[in-house]
């Protein structure tokens, strides 16, 4: 609890005076107390609590002094208003003066803070913790969650701290599970001339140890418990024979990872070996680089090695870098120039056994060979032309052809023409008329009212005569 020393100062103006000064009351906060001044002189007064006049304590101020001390030990209970009443002693006629009401507000001080843990203070990814003071509750822990936990309680009054209490500290430590583990095989061959495989198992995280078991579908073959992220098993092979399905399973204490299956198969290189190649062109269509590619038919560990004019290629020169990251094949990439011509050839081996290998042709590579137009092209293009020519030439026969034959269809045509026209005179010029007819008769032509022809003309003219010869006739 919290003790309270309560100061009441009050000053009359001479000893005969019946009228006491307004008594104030200010308050103060120490660590542990409250205090409250009231000004007052040769008077006796009271602290109180609330209109109820529950007494907290007393002083008579003696002569000489100022201030009234009266300390007070202040429970909960003791919470609310307090005033400071004084009065004259000996002297009931001057009324008691009180000071201005004052809440008395009571902090019970925070302490003996702990941190309680529901659960366990080491585990695992993704299982839930709990922490229990304000109450804390993550629902799925990773490694970002380790480290000390201290829980700081504090007592606040006007924005201000005015008690502390700390915890002790809790260490949560969470263990990363062990990841999806991955699976690869690499074939050796011992001293004995046998062949075996050794198996690794890695994971890239999880907390240590971890336990690795290999399985051979559902037959366990072999376990092993390391302070390392990965293990390895020797497991014996037979050439061109399928021997298992295999699977890494990992674990550290909580879930079990498995890794994919991985068939074990050991087959060694057969020809044939083929050397292909893709070149790279600048913006004027020259040739400036090559791509080879070397592949195998058969094998399912090969083991590639190029060569320059019989000269082995290492992984990088000045003009070529080799590529061998895929399974069965490798690509040798060129940059063309005076120091890349010649022949090139790619061998293929066992990576177990080198004892055997198998050599592709070689291809002879310069740059004015690989700018030049190949001979096929070039014999397509001159076909092509050839061909053009022809059509073209065949195309003007035709025409001429056509021309000839058009030219003596017209010519027989006219000479038939003019032919039926000399026919046509022969014809009139075997029959003639007098022109005094003809003439007679282009007249008729035009006179339509006149029937007679001109034959009967001279009869007229007879008939005519022989009428003027013949006597008048008296009788009519």
């Amino acid at each position: 609890m919290l003790a309270i020393a309560s100061v009441c100062v009050i000053k009359m103006f001479s000893h005969e005076q019946a009228l006491l000064h307004p008594v104030s009351l200010n308050q103060s906060l120490s660590q542990h107390a409250w205090l409250r001044k009231c000004h007052l002189q040769i008077v006796r007064f009271r602290i109180r609590r609330g209109e109820h006049d529950d007494l907290l304590g007393e002083y008579t101020l003696l002569k000489g002094e100022e201030f009234a001390v009266i300390p007070k030990v202040i429970r909960p209970s003791h919470e609310g208003y307090l005033e400071c009443v004084a009065r004259v002693q000996n002297n009931s006629e001057i009324l008691p003066t009180v000071s201005n009401a004052y809440y008395l507000k009571v902090i019970d001080p925070v302490k003996d803070a702990k941190i309680v843990v529901s659960g366990q203070t080491e585990l695992y990814e993704e299982h839930g913790l709990e922490l229990r003071y304000n109450r804390l509750v993550i629902s799925r822990v990773t490694s970002m969650y380790n480290g000390s936990y201290v829980c700081e309680a504090s007592n606040i009054f006007n924005n201000t701290k005015v008690f502390k209490a700390k915890s002790p500290e809790v260490i949560i430590k969470v263990k990363d599970l062990v990841s999806t583990p991955d699976i690869s095989f690499t074939v050796l061959k011992d001293d004995d001339q046998n062949y075996f495989a050794v198996v690794t198992c890695q994971s890239t995280r999880g907390a240590l140890p971890i336990s690795f078991s290999l399985y051979n579908n559902t037959d366990l073959i072999s376990n092993l418990t390391t302070e390392e992220k990965q293990a390895s098993f020797k497991v014996p092979v037979v050439m061109n024979q399928h021997f298992a399905r295999l699977q890494c399973q990992a674990n550290n204490g909580d879930k079990t990872a498995n890794s994919q299956w991985l068939p074990l198969e050991v087959v060694p290189v057969a020809a044939p070996v083929t050397v292909t190649y893709k070149y790279d062109m600048a913006e004027n269509y020259a040739v400036i680089g090559l791509r080879l590619y070397c592949k195998v038919a058969k094998g399912s560990h090969p083991q590639f090695q190029w060569y320059h004019n019989k000269i082995p290629l290492k992984d990088q020169g000045s003009f070529y870098y080799v590529y061998d990251q895929l399974l069965r094949e490798s690509i040798l990439l060129l940059s063309v120039g005076r120091s890349s011509a010649g022949r090139y050839h790619c061998e293929v081996s066992d990576s177990f056994d080198n004892t055997t290998s198998i050599n592709s042709t070689r291809r002879y590579f310069d740059k004015e060979v690989l700018n030049r137009l190949p001979n096929l092209v070039v014999a397509v293009v001159f076909g092509c032309f050839t061909i053009l020519v022809l059509l073209v030439s065949f195309c003007c026969l035709m025409g001429v052809v056509f021309r000839q034959r058009q030219y003596k269809e017209k010519s027989l045509l006219n000479l038939e023409m003019e032919m039926a026209a000399e026919k046509n005179e022969l014809d009139l010029s075997d029959y003639s008329e007098d022109d005094d007819v003809v003439e007679a008769a282009k007249e008729d032509a035009f006179d339509l009212g006149s029937e007679v022809s001109v034959d009967e003309w001279p009869q007229i003219e007879e008939e005519k005569k022989t009428l003027e010869d013949e006597p008048v006739s008296e009788t009519f």
